[in-house]
């Protein structure tokens, strides 16, 4: 009888394939047709895909749905601490005995054939929500769209693209044309697309081919727009145009992907959003590691008081660059020092995001990630910071780089921004929440 744990299971299941990611929906298809297809079994489906702003813009529609009574299932990736975190059955995570059963029962089914770890786990979630009634399922692509595993859903209630950008390139290319075209492979003939804010490149390919597959086109700026304002944000659109409070969630773009929300549930048929929902919604948006401050664990009581911790899982040049943003638009008469951490994969562009964050950091240590094969060697980040501008040295660990900057601290008020990378975003809060 094998090991039945789901982190034991996940790690044979890791073995199934030679590459973590193969963009192909041949496998897919297969485990799927084994599975007695519950991709065609599932509540009304918001799919997203896009750069960045994924997570942040399902958690806001999520908020929002919640506060008006509904029932929602939420598939998102990578998990922070615990893989369970990627599927949310209903508001809740679910529970081991259920994720342990789902994924034995995909193992069997798929038995030795290759299979990427993200196919078989979105597999395993398409179950899950098959299985559990729910008014809604918030659907975020892993990697691209046309060949992505969770576009297996032929009609979506709603699709929606977030800003895109440079990212994993070795997989998209280099192309921001071409990055866009594979974004929008998630659209469907007949089913509305909302286009978050892009640059004219990208919106332009956007619509191109939203047009060429027949589906209508719900675009910022021609559509639906928003102004930030000094302590709340003004929605221009449909039904829900109005002032509105700021998001939970922290920086000036997370309003963006607010707007971006209230977009989209203007276009949810059968939907009651009300004023209140809205409200509600914006003031308790949970999302992690998204410019999130830490107030709890061994690194706050390691800091001198007045110092702020920030952590964010942002890790490529348009996420360097909103870092950047917000934390100049928190700046008083005098720029509140920013002293940084960071720990980043290969497979990123780090001297893009390390140019970003240069103009508002004093100095910076590189760090090593535990645990993962493609984490750059912190010697290696650090010769990428100095090439970026960066007054950057190196740690074995958080909070030897802490410790490094203890002296720098002193100097406060002042900010300790820990980012580069989810995986070490997640590491930080199991260790200190």
């Amino acid at each position: 009888m094998p090991d039945q744990h789901s982190d034991t299971i996940l790690s044979r299941l890791m073995a199934l394939h030679p590459k973590i990611i193969d963009l192909n929906l041949d496998r897919m298809a297969y485990i799927l047709e084994k599975l007695n297809h519950p991709e065609r079994h599932l509540p009304p489906v918001v799919h997203v895909a896009g750069t960045n702003g994924k997570g942040s813009l399902i958690a806001t529609l999520r908020s929002i749905l919640e506060a008006a009574g509904y029932s929602v299932h939420v598939y998102t990736s990578p998990h922070l601490v615990r893989f369970a975190e990627r599927i949310v059955l209903n508001g809740d995570i679910i529970p081991e005995p259920e994720l342990t059963d789902l994924l034995l029962k995909c193992e069997e089914a798929n038995g030795t054939d290759p299979i990427t770890y993200f196919e078989i786990t979105t597999a395993a979630a398409f179950k899950a929500f098959a299985e559990n009634p729910a008014d809604i399922l918030l659907l975020e692509t892993g990697l691209g769209g046309r060949l992505d595993a969770t576009n297996m859903v032929d009609k979506p209630a709603l699709t929606a693209i977030t800003p895109v950008s440079h990212d994993h390139e070795q997989f998209l290319g280099s192309d921001l044309a071409g990055i866009a075209r594979e974004k929008a492979g998630i659209m469907k003939n007949g089913v509305p697309v909302v286009i978050g804010p892009q640059d004219a490149l990208v919106k332009d390919t956007l619509q191109e081919h939203a047009a060429d597959v027949g589906a209508p086109v719900v675009p910022h700026e021609d559509s639906w727009s928003f102004e930030i304002q000094a302590d709340h944000w003004i929605y221009k659109g449909g039904d829900l145009s109005g002032a509105w409070p700021n998001p939970a969630l922290k920086g000036a773009h997370q309003v963006a992907n607010a707007a971006t929300a209230l977009a989209c549930l203007e276009q949810l048929k059968g939907f009651h959003i009300s004023p209140d929902a809205v409200k509600t919604g914006l003031e308790t948006i949970v999302w992690p590691a998204r410019l999130q401050p830490l107030t709890k664990g061994v690194l706050p009581s390691q800091v001198p008081d007045g110092v702020e911790i920030w952590l964010d899982g942002g890790h490529n040049e348009a996420a360097g660059a909103r870092i950047a943003e917000s934390f100049k638009e928190w700046n008083g008469a005098e720029p509140v020092p920013v002293y940084l951490i960071s720990g980043m994969l290969n497979t990123k562009d780090q001297i893009s995001f390390f140019r970003k964050l240069q103009p508002i950091v004093e100095k910076a240590v590189a760090v090593p990630i535990d645990g993962e094969t493609a984490a750059t060697p912190a010697a290696e980040l650090a010769t990428l910071g100095q090439a970026a501008g960066l007054d950057m040295t190196t740690a074995p660990s958080v909070e030897e780089a802490v410790d490094i900057l203890i002296p720098h601290l002193a100097k406060r008020p002042c900010r300790l921004l820990i980012c580069g990378s989810l995986y070490l975003a997640g590491r930080i809060l199991r260790e200190n929440s």
